[in-house]
């Protein structure tokens, strides 16, 4: 890579990358009449109409050219990119399987056996699997016969373990926010106007729970939880791993805030990352995201934290049974549509919150106003 070509890299760690705009408000008022004069009492919809009127603000943004008051919010081919990869991390022994399972998990999803493809199918979701950087391929036969929803964009075979070394290099991170930057773009260019982004990588929240600690200046024993079902062991084994890579860190970068790109180097996860750059990329392009999980919401922060306009086109499915989860909806300043108890990650909680999304939808280009009901209170 010539200097030139890394200089140009680097910035998608830069604000200016992005230049996304912020959502215009200047018709709230008019939305929230709008909203207002449907045939219910005031406020009866509760979080729908929090999240009409934010579905209505982002669709109603300045890249829009019909009229901003009149413009019906639309829910477009909905896309969810499942981002896979490995963890180095994981070799310690600290999740319920070993790393094989990732590859064996993308092939279930490959297959249509996975949760994530039971959700897709009956809410009507389009759905992609993106290996970010798994430790091994899957198979050409396996390739040939997922075609059309298997996408390999690797950004190396697995992360180094974290807890000794850096997991990527900076160029690596760099090329992670770019490739899921276009992964996303490309859906958005075939008419998608809202993407989620769900997750598979044996030792991920791990990852995730590190850089948490990294970006917030939270200690481990407050951003690691269970996971998928570890035992206590297991649990005490993966905060002293987090406490280690901490100690590696400061180390290294001294004890400070560290910045969304340090962080990553550091600690992060090929498939967090490309995931960082789908965010950004969808904010950019002012189009809906609706953030998942522990790990997604992860990656929704530090896209933040790079590019702080983007909050305003995340819209959050549901708080997780991961502890740590609500901590990140807190930094987000983030209020669920749901909570089931989930903790199984692939995007399915954000899946499970389309419906909200189109009953949102309905109510708001459909339902009577008092005057055209002829409904007099």
């Amino acid at each position: 890579m010539s200097e030139q070509q890394h200089s140009l890299s680097s910035s998608v760690f830069d604000q200016s990358h992005w230049q996304i705009l912020p959502v215009d408000t200047s018709n709230l008022n008019n939305i929230d009449e709008k909203i207002n004069n449907k045939t219910k009492p005031l406020g009866a919809l509760g979080q729908l109409e929090d999240l009409a009127r934010q579905l209505a603000l982002i669709q109603q943004s300045p890249s829009q050219t019909t009229s901003r008051v009149e413009t019906e919010i639309e829910i477009n081919k909905p896309v969810m990119l499942v981002f896979a990869a490995d963890h180095g991390i994981a070799a310690n022994g600290i999740s319920i399987a070993p790393s094989d399972v990732t590859q064996q998990m993308v092939l279930n999803f490959l297959n249509g056996g996975a949760a994530i493809n039971c959700f897709s199918t009956a809410l009507g979701w389009q759905m992609k699997v993106i290996d970010a950087g798994m430790l091994s391929p899957v198979s050409d036969n396996a390739r040939k016969s997922a075609s059309n929803m298997l996408i390999e964009q690797p950004t190396g075979q697995g992360t180094a373990d974290f807890s000794k070394q850096a997991a990527m290099t900076q160029t690596q991170a760099e090329q992670a926010l770019a490739m899921g930057a276009n992964i996303a773009a490309q859906h958005i260019a075939q008419g998608s106007n809202v993407l989620a982004f769900g997750e598979m990588g044996i030792g991920n929240t791990s990852s995730a729970s590190a850089l948490l600690s990294l970006i917030c200046g939270l200690s481990p024993q407050r951003t690691t939880g269970k996971g998928t079902g570890i035992t206590d062991e297991q649990l005490g084994k993966k905060i002293q791993l987090i406490e280690d890579a901490l100690e590696r860190v400061n180390k290294v970068h001294g004890t400070k805030a560290f910045t969304p790109q340090t962080a990553l180097m550091e600690v992060g996860g090929f498939e967090i990352a490309q995931i960082v750059g789908a965010i950004l990329e969808t904010a950019k392009a002012g189009k809906s995201i609706l953030v998942d999980g522990f790990i997604v919401s992860v990656a929704a922060l530090i896209a933040v934290r790079i590019a702080p306009r983007a909050r305003d086109y995340m819209l959050f499915a549901h708080c997780s049974a991961e502890h740590a989860h609500q901590q990140v909806l807190a930094q987000l300043d983030a209020r669920p549509l749901l909570s089931l108890g989930l903790r199984l990650g692939e995007g399915t909680g954000a899946a499970l919150a389309l419906p909200l999304l189109q009953a949102a939808a309905s109510f708001y280009n459909d339902m009577a106003t008092f005057e055209s009901a002829g409904v007099t209170v």
